[in-house]
């Protein structure tokens, strides 16, 4: 009773934000099944699924789930290798099935070990990909189907060489009506900052799409209308047995067959990845910062991918767009993602003609705000301040995506964020200052065999009749590769006629011979006169 009260109270935030996730969700469905060779309605059902299944099953507040651009290429593959449609929507079953079992064995735990800048350049790569490849659709150009995120597109061009493009089949009307939807969204963030009531809650999308289709309809009369190639187009049903006739069944009869399965697997390794993904980012952008059970995330997709294969639907996943265009129309709870699945039924059930009036450019306004609000100036200014070891990762995890795709890029963001942590110990797990023949060398944290070289190096080079401190007592780990180097240094050491003390704490976990530590009293002596002539220029 306390949740559902709770939801309630929310309804004025989710049911706005839903109709916005609502407008974002309807092109990038109808486009991802485009691009995956796969009937229209396949991607509005997994739109359905993802909405109303996954968003009432998940724990995630913010997440919206639904077909996802990265899966494309997949798809578009499996279909192709595979006898029929309803032998893929078997391999989706399988996908759903074995995504139950990472759930169980607790795979989300993956999800975790991705470095917050990562997940910032991710998520401003996103923004930088819808700005790049909505730009077209707002000028009226429509090579490349809405949701792409691809570097390369299935054109034959690329981002960069879309865009080009695009200025040589510019239609005026389309950008009379992207450039008012764009230039009405700034305006009204502003004009509604301060105001409450029901203005307030009144979504911008809305307005736009509503504007756009006005605009079209005047050029229409004037007989200078929007070509309905850049219209939305949601398959129409002239009765109740046309509609459902959309959905279908897959053929179990694939169940041997080789080339289901491994598409299965891929699909369920590759969804569970972005939907791990996804929701470390959406975690993150959530004001109320709740953190998401990974585990039930996986068993949600589990199930919304068995339901969804199980009626005609394409792959699922949580999706970063929808989820951070629901975020930024202020949404609460996972009700918002509940009405946005219910009204994606609805609409395509009773008024596909209405949204058919929908212009494309309307929705691309809507997609470029979206971006802008993921990739603000203000995110790279605040990367770069803190420093070269953040700043680094975030933009090359930027590079990668928007030259590769979402899930190499992020990879190879992951590999540098790696390379600056280790760099990062390495540098601060070896301190060496001397003053004349008195040598300090303090190992901290985990000294590793990374660090071999260095120490190896100084040992070697300090000079006949020096005293020579080796602290270890502020070491959580030393590998025993460096044990062996500190242990033969210290055995040679009399034969340059160096003396050499090793300080380690109590348990002597270090692990260094007992041998070397013999003579208390002049180790004492030792630690006492470095600590006075160094401890000074310690930073």
């Amino acid at each position: 009773m306390r949740r559902a009260s709770s939801y309630l109270k929310s309804f004025g935030s989710d049911f706005p934000s839903s109709i916005v996730v609502f407008l974002v969700a309807l092109p990038l469905c109808l486009g991802i099944a485009l691009a995956s060779n796969a009937p229209l309605f396949s991607g509005i059902i997994a739109g359905i699924i993802g909405g109303i299944v996954i968003g009432s099953l998940s724990g995630s507040q913010l997440s919206v789930s639904g077909p996802a651009a990265g899966l494309t290429a997949i798809v578009a593959a499996a279909i192709l290798k595979l006898p029929t449609f309803e032998t893929f929507l078997l391999a989706v079953v399988i996908c759903g099935a074995l995504q139950l079992v990472l759930g169980f064995i607790k795979a989300g735990v993956i999800g975790d070990y991705v470095p917050n800048c990562v997940i910032k350049g991710m998520l401003a790569a996103i923004g930088l990909i819808l700005i790049l490849k909505q730009f077209p659709h707002l000028v009226g150009y429509d090579a490349s189907y809405a949701g792409d995120e691809s570097f390369k597109q299935s054109n034959n061009e690329n981002t960069f060489s879309g865009l080009v493009s695009a200025m040589k089949y510019i239609t005026p009307v389309a950008v009379i009506i992207g450039v008012v939807g764009l230039v009405f969204q700034f305006v009204w963030e502003k004009f509604t900052a301060n105001k409450k009531g029901f203005i307030k809650i009144i979504p911008a999308p809305l307005i736009v799409v509503l504007v756009g289709i006005a605009i079209n309809e005047f050029f229409i009369s004037k007989g200078t209308g929007i070509d309905p190639k850049h219209m939305v187009t949601i398959p129409i049903a002239g009765s109740a047995n046309e509609f459902f006739s959309f959905f279908t069944t897959p053929d179990f009869n694939g169940f041997l067959n080789k080339e289901v399965w491994i598409a299965g697997v891929t699909l369920a390794l590759v969804a569970s990845l972005e939907t791990l993904l996804s929701i470390e980012a959406i975690d993150d952008l959530d004001p109320y910062q709740r953190v998401t059970n990974k585990e039930r995330e996986l068993k949600a997709q589990g199930v919304g991918n068995m339901l969804s294969g199980l009626i005609g639907g394409l792959p699922i996943t949580s999706v970063i767009v929808r989820s951070s265009a629901n975020v930024n129309a202020g949404a609460k709870s996972k009700m918002s993602a509940i009405y946005h699945g219910i009204l994606l039924l609805l609409c395509v059930a009773l008024i596909p003609g209405l949204l058919n009036l929908v212009p494309k450019s309307a929705l691309a306004a809507v997609l470029i705000y979206t971006g802008y609000k993921l990739a603000k100036p203000a995110l790279f200014k605040a990367y770069y301040k803190k420093g070269w070891d953040q700043f680094l990762p975030f933009v090359i995890t930027i590079t990668a995506i928007l030259l590769t795709d979402l899930l190499i890029g992020v990879l190879i963001g992951i590999g540098i964020g790696l390379f600056f942590i280790v760099r990062s110990n390495f540098k601060t797990s070896v301190f060496i200052v001397h003053d004349h023949n008195k040598y300090l060398i303090r190992l901290r944290k985990d000294v590793s065999f990374l660090n071999k070289p260095i120490i190896k190096n100084k040992l070697e080079e300090i000079p006949e009749n020096a005293s020579v401190l080796i602290d270890a007592s502020r070491a959580d780990f030393i590998d025993k590769d460096i044990v062996e180097v500190i242990e033969d240094f210290s055995i040679h050491a009399p034969l340059k006629n160096i003396r050499v003390e090793i300080k380690q704490n109590n348990s002597g976990q270090q692990g260094f011979s007992k041998i070397l530590l013999e003579d208390k009293n002049r180790k004492a002596d030792i630690i006492r006169k470095h600590d006075t002539t160094l401890e000074t220029i310690e930073p």
